[in-house]
Parts: C-alpha cells; sequence; structure tokens
C-alpha cells in the first residue's frame, strides 16, 4: 500500500517511540501512564506496563538479561503445555472409562470390559492420566521441531514422536508392575487420540491465525533491507502467493539508486516504516555488525518483527527457520499479538451488530421514512474513511445534512471549532432538521453495524476520520490507524465536547495501549448513557 500524504505537524518527539506501532492490550517502551478519568467515569482499566527493555551500554548486561528472559519465558511455556497436555490426557482417559464402563453394564461377562480402566479406582486412573501427560510434555520438550511455528510438517513430526515415546515409557512401565495387557492397549489407545486431538487443535489454530492474518488485522506490510538478489526472490516469492498474507511495501538499501522499488535508505527506517504502516522488517542486506544493530534496535523500539535472511554458502538449514520459498529466515525479534482475544473480539462484534440490525430493523425503516419525508436525497450516506493501515473503505449513516454538503464544506473551513484535522461546527448550516435529532441520539450512526458485519469496523475503536482529515495527519498520529475504527470509543464516553484534536488522538492511543474486551464493554454500557442523554451534535 503506498504511504499516505502526511502534513508537517507538530516537531516530532526526541527518540522513535513516537513511530511505533501500536499493539493492542500492549504497553509502549518506557511508558507507565494512567488512562485519563473524566468526572464521572471509572473503568477497571490495568495500568500499562512496559515490556522489559534490552537497550543498555553494556552488550554483555543485555545479552545475559536477555539469556534470563528467555529462561522464564521457556520455563513458563513448558509449565503451561504441560498443564494443558495433562488435562487432555486426563480427558481422554476419562472417555475411555466411561465408555468401559458402559461396555460392562451391557456385556458383564466379557472379560474385556472387566479388564478395561474403567474397572480402575479413579485416583489410579487420573494419577496415570497426569503421568501420561508428564511424560508427553517431557519429550516435547526435546524436540526441536516444535520449537518452529512456521514449519506444520516439523511440528506434526515432533507432536508424534513425543506422543509414541512418551506412550511408550509409560506401557513399558505398567507392563513391568504386572498390569494387564489390557490395560497396556487403553493406553496406547489413549496416546493416539491425544495425537489426533493436539494435531486437530494445531490446525485449527494455525488456520485461525492465518484467518486473523487475511481478514482482520489484513495483509502483514514487509519492508526488505537489502535490495539484492537475496531481497528481490523474497519479494517475488510473496507477490506470486498472496495466500501468505504479506506484501511488499519497499526496500531500504543505501547502495541501490533510487527506484525499482527502493524507497529510500537505511537512515529512513523510521519514518517509512510508520508511514507504509510495516509490520515486519526482513534483512537480506550483506550483514555487518553496525547494521544488524541498528535494525534490531529499531524493530524492537518500533514494535516490529524481524526476520534476517542469513548467507549460509550452499549449506542447508536447520528446522528450526521458516522456510520462504526456499530461502530460510531466522527470526531476530517478534511481537505477540493477542490474536484469540482479537477474534473473539471480532466474533462478537459480528453477532452484535447482526442481531442489533435484526432487532432494529423497524426503528431503521422508520428512520429512512423521516428522512425522505425531511429533504431531498438519499437515505443513506456513504463517505470513504480510512480504516485500519489507512485503507480507505465506505461509512455508511443516516443522512443528516443537504445533499450537497460535501460541496459546502470548504467555504466553511473558516467556522471550523475544532483543532488540528478534525471538522466540526455546532450550528452546522447544512444539518436537516430530522437531522438534528437524529445526530443528537447518535441515531444517524445505525448503519454503521453493516460495516461491523463486514468486518471494516467494530463495535468500539478510534472513530473513522474523512480522508481529508486523514491526509493532514501528522507521521505520529499514524499509531491512531494500527487498529480497526469503531462505532463509539474512549474519547466518545470521556471528552465527547473537547475540541481538542491531541486529546482525542491520546485518548485514541491510550485506548489501543490498554485494550481488553472488558474495556471494551464499559465503554458500551457508558456509550448507551451518553446516547440516553441526547449529548450529541
Amino acid at each position: 500500500m503506498s504511504s499516505l500524504p502526511l502534513s508537517s505537524g507538530p516537531q516530532k518527539p526526541q527518540g522513535s517511540a513516537w513511530a511505533a506501532r501500536l499493539i493492542p492490550g500492549a504497553a509502549l517502551h518506557g511508558s507507565r501512564k494512567k488512562l485519563p478519568r473524566s468526572a464521572g467515569l471509572e473503568f477497571p482499566f490495568r495500568e500499562a506496563v512496559a515490556p522489559t527493555r534490552l537497550e543498555t551500554a553494556d552488550p554483555g548486561i543485555r545479552n545475559d538479561q536477555h539469556s534470563k528472559l528467555q529462561h522464564v519465558d521457556a520455563s513458563k511455556n513448558w509449565l503451561i503445555s504441560t498443564l494443558i497436555a495433562c488435562t487432555l490426557v486426563m480427558l481422554i482417559w476419562l472417555a475411555i472409562a466411561r465408555i468401559s464402563i458402559q461396555v460392562h453394564l451391557a456385556f458383564p461377562n466379557l472379560l474385556l470390559a472387566t479388564s478395561l480402566p474403567g474397572t480402575i479406582i479413579p485416583r489410579i486412573l487420573l494419577s496415570l492420566a497426569f503421568l501420561h501427560g508428564i511424560l508427553i510434555s517431557l519429550f516435547n520438550s526435546q524436540n526441536p521441531a516444535l520449537a518452529a511455528p512456521l514449519n506444520p510438517p516439523g511440528e506434526m513430526r515432533g507432536l508424534s514422536l513425543s506422543s509414541f515415546w512418551g506412550t511408550l515409557v509409560l506401557s513399558i512401565a505398567l507392563q513391568m508392575q504386572g498390569c494387564s495387557f489390557l490395560i497396556t492397549i487403553a493406553i496406547w489407545i489413549a496416546g493416539a487420540l491425544y495425537f489426533f486431538a493436539s494435531a486437530g487443535w494445531l490446525w485449527i489454530g494455525r488456520n485461525s491465525r492465518a484467518h486473523y492474518i487475511r481478514t482482520s488485522a489484513g495483509t502483514r506490510n514487509v519492508l526488505i533491507v537489502g535490495a539484492n538478489t537475496l531481497g528481490r526472490q523474497i519479494a517475488s516469492h510473496m507477490g506470486k502467493h498472496p495466500e501468505l498474507g504479506r506484501t511488499v511495501c519497499g526496500f531500504l538499501d543505501d547502495r541501490k539508486p533510487l527506484g525499482g522499488g527502493v524507497v529510500g535508505r537505511t537512515s529512513d527506517l523510521i519514518e517509512t516504516a510508520r508511514s507504509s504502516f510495516v509490520d515486519e522488517i526482513i534483512l537480506t542486506a550483506p550483514q555487518s555488525q553496525e547494521l544488524t544493530h541498528h535494525v534490531l534496535q529499531a524493530a524492537r523500539q518500533l514494535r516490529l518483527d524481524l526476520k534476517i535472511a542469513p548467507e549460509l554458502f550452499g549449506c542447508k538449514p536447520a528446522e528450526a527457520v521458516e522456510n520462504l520459498g526456499g530461502i530460510p529466515l531466522i527470526s531476530l525479534h517478534e511481537e505477540k499479538l493477542p490474536v484469540g482475544e482479537l477474534l473473539l473480539k471480532r466474533a462478537l462484534d459480528f453477532a452484535t451488530a447482526t442481531v442489533a440490525l435484526v432487532l432494529l430493523a423497524p426503528t431503521l425503516i422508520l428512520i429512512s421514512i423521516l428522512i425522505k419525508i425531511d429533504s431531498r436525497g438519499p437515505v443513506l450516506y456513504a463517505a470513504s474513511r480510512g480504516g485500519r493501515k489507512g485503507k480507505p473503505f465506505l461509512c455508511y449513516k443516516f443522512r443528516t445534512m443537504v445533499s450537497d454538503a460535501d460541496d459546502r464544506k470548504d467555504g466553511l473551513r473558516t467556522q471550523n471549532e475544532r483543532a488540528g484535522p478534525f471538522f466540526k461546527i455546532t450550528d452546522d448550516p447544512r444539518v436537516t432538521r430530522i437531522g438534528k435529532f437524529l445526530r443528537r441520539y447518535s441515531l444517524d450512526e445505525l448503519p454503521q453495524l453493516w460495516n461491523v458485519v463486514r468486518g471494516e469496523m467494530s463495535m468500539v475503536g478510534p472513530r473513522p476520520h474523512p480522508l481529508d482529515d486523514v491526509s493532514a495527519y501528522g507521521i505520529e498520529h499514524l499509531a491512531r490507524l494500527d487498529v480497526v475504527p469503531g462505532i463509539t470509543g474512549l474519547w466518545q464516553v470521556t471528552a465527547r465536547q473537547d475540541p481538542s484534536f491531541e486529546t482525542g488522538m491520546r485518548l485514541d492511543m491510550e485506548y489501543i495501549r490498554c485494550w481488553s474486551l472488558k474495556m471494551d464493554l464499559h465503554i458500551l454500557l457508558k456509550t448507551a448513557g451518553v446516547v440516553l442523554r441526547g449529548s450529541g451534535t
């Protein structure tokens, strides 16, 4: 996607935090600010806690901190995976026990029924299931193939091996204790069921993430540092495989002339990444320590994923790397997105908007009739708005102005009451009689429920601005476009009458940083109160 035209705007802050990509629910580096509170408004917002910064004066200290963090993360991940494995195995064993009991009741004289785990004391059964899960998790942790989330064949192979060896060790141990051979068969059935259940879960998770990237999150924008042969091969492969969900937005290169995809130099990394809404950087330039450290530091500060295509001199890469068209990519930095929570947000948005459209259908029809009676022109007003990553979309509203309102806008610029790119007039002469009523109770926004169903908007998020307002953004304001816009937002329920552009921008960015589903629910409840009071303009 091409970069948006930007105004010079106010002077940018020092450093690069102003250009950092905002990730919902995550804090900016070095920031511990709390959300502002307005009179009568109390949200259970959690304090925005900054990620641990690894940049210190001593590289040795930095590496030691990084190693400790990696060790803690690895231990935490192993504990979580162990608990999940144990829980899943226990459920499988309980299902086998339940089936064996039913078989025993149906066929009391059947030898098989009296020998299966259904007749084992429940505590022993659960203990065996827990031990089974522990063994599988131990073999999981020793398998490097499972460390490659972008290597599905290796992931499946590692899962099958860990399930096999964990089941084999447990079955041998029970055989040595003199347990029935039929109990061993039940253990192998449980191991097989665990493998298929886990494989299905991994498949669902991988496809859910891919679907999220293709739809809600949109295509990931990739910036390649290095317009050499390797960089061109990667760009070509991404262009030929749109299912990867990646789009190359340009190259940065200090040696190649501008043009032909080269959009700047490595010194332009911050500005280019922000204005092009970059999500990922791939380093293919001839690697030097200075360049690699510069790009890595920028990626961490801007909260961008960073991968490097190493020169292997004809050697084959290990499995624990992403293979992109035969080119190995090693991840040096990766930002964790709350994919599960965002998928749930999207599901709730779709369900809420769909139900609301059905229940409000009579009201929508009545409003449409009143608009046609009141003035000439279409019932709906469809205007281009800046969506996520600046992508334009048609935003629907009930028409509250005369049909030639857009043509008269430039003539009213001198009466604008809002600072910055916002355009707002309290007693706008273009508003119709029914339009004033609709605006007062925010009923003109109801058609945007259709935008929510289409995935162009959310129930809660920063309000989408007209394209001419977006074009007047300073580059530091583009972080507001890192998420899907919403029908209502934090600004609407805290500072709706505040004319300051900077206030609205700050509230929208704070919303993104501290986002949670609980926060969305509170904003929706507060929005209902605002609408009922008729405080719209």
